[in-house]
């Protein structure tokens, strides 16, 4: 912190304003400081820090020369670095004599930090990292804090007039980012527009599908039966063309009960198709998929799930002891699935949760439980060891029968 020095909140000479960033706190090497929640305003030749509003008004605020920083480093606040990137580490060099007055008079770190509380911005770090590199106040005759008279003189810059042409105080800063919110309130604007018309054209996608699934069933007899069932899979997966809203029911319970029927209709050849059972994690992929814009949470899933049993669906809810919970059809029953998955075993004499889930076509998370499931009616063997978990027939039933 002995590297920076109070001065009053204004441009030099020659000087511009390149970024802005709020909530910023500085440490001074690893302590913490009183200087929390401020704004920091990045120039060419600068960084300036203040509480909010005061640089604005042009008042007496933090500054640190660029010429300094010879080291710019990202570090994460969190725990084995899964907070995120929110601190910039800046390595300076050793404070110049004659320095104007600052918040301390010698530090014994020659590092300082930032900390952003809503994280980096990465366009504000790039613009750090090329104001260091371009080294403007290199190609100018700004005076340095070595020209300046005393420790202890005034606290006003000893540069030349600010170019009023240039700047007019803090208010051309606050131009430029008037503009630059400006810019940005456009590109959103024109984003919005561009999704709005996206949702315009899924709906007439899916009318479209509609159609030419109408003319396929009327024309049978002019196309092959496997291009028929191959173009119907690319319909479908064109999605669901009324998605159940929670806007469209009067409460919470209605509307998962809607949910539900929706995904007992969508789910019932999905499921046939990858052997009668689902993971939840993946349900929740499929019918977001089928859905397009009208996204789900995994919690609606869930809701929802739990009343398959309640409309009559061909499936229902299931969770293993494991914890894992599936989506399984009523006709999936553990002794038919416990009676195929010993014919796999005496067939290739053991197999692994991998080695099943690559013969059935199901995950492992579910080959593992089909395997404890098997084991469970008595059918199947387990076998833990160093080299894995391994399934084995039972041969005592061999024995006895």
């Amino acid at each position: 912190m002995d590297r920076f020095e109070y001065m009053e909140a204004r441009l030099f000479d020659g000087e511009n304003y390149i970024k802005r960033d709020r909530n910023v706190k500085i440490y001074d090497g690893e302590d913490k400081t009183q200087f929390v929640d401020g704004e920091v305003v990045l120039t060419t030749h600068r960084i300036l820090w203040g509480k909010p509003g005061d640089i604005p008004k042009g008042l007496t605020c933090l500054s640190l020369h660029l010429y300094y920083v010879f080291c710019i480093e990202e570090e994460s606040s969190g725990v084995f670095g899964l907070g995120g990137l929110k601190r910039i580490i800046l390595h300076l060099g050793p404070a110049l004599p004659g320095k104007r007055p600052g918040p301390a008079v010698v530090s014994p770190y020659h590092f300082i930090k930032l900390s952003f509380k809503d994280g980096i911005d990465s366009a504000f770090y790039k613009a750090l990292s090329d104001a260091v590199s371009a080294k403007v106040w290199e190609q100018q005759s700004l005076p340095s804090p070595v020209s300046a008279t005393t420790p202890n003189a005034s606290p006003k810059p000893s540069v030349a007039p600010v170019n009023s042409k240039i700047r007019s105080g803090i208010v051309g800063i606050e131009r430029s980012i008037e503009e630059q919110h400006r810019a940005t309130d456009q590109s959103i604007t024109v984003a919005f527009k561009d999704l709005t018309k996206l949702m315009e054209k899924a709906k007439d996608m899916v009318v479209i599908s509609k159609n030419i699934s109408t003319k396929i069933r009327e024309k049978q007899g002019d196309i092959s039966e496997d291009d028929t069932v191959r173009f119907k899979a690319y319909l479908m997966s064109l999605g669901i063309d009324d998605p159940v809203t929670r806007d469209a029911f009067r409460s919470d319970s209605d509307y998962y009960m809607g949910l539900a029927q929706q995904i007992s209709d969508m789910m019932v050849a999905v499921l046939l198709d990858c052997g009668g059972i689902m993971s939840l994690s993946d349900v929740w992929c499929r019918v977001n998929r089928a859905r397009g814009l009208e996204l789900i949470s995994p919690e609606d899933l869930l809701n929802a799930c739990k009343l398959l049993q309640t409309i009559g669906a061909p499936m229902s809810l299931r969770k293993f002891p494991s914890g894992a919970c599936v989506l399984q059809l009523n006709s999936h029953r553990d002794d038919e699935v416990a009676k195929t998955t010993s014919a796999m075993l005496e067939e290739n004499g053991f197999l692994t949760p991998v080695k099943l889930s690559q013969i059935a076509n199901v995950s492992v998370l579910l080959a593992r439980e089909r395997l404890y499931t098997t084991e469970r009616l008595g059918l199947a063997c387990r076998d833990e060891s160093i080299e894995g978990l391994a399934f084995y027939p039972n041969l005592f039933l061999r024995e006895t029968s």
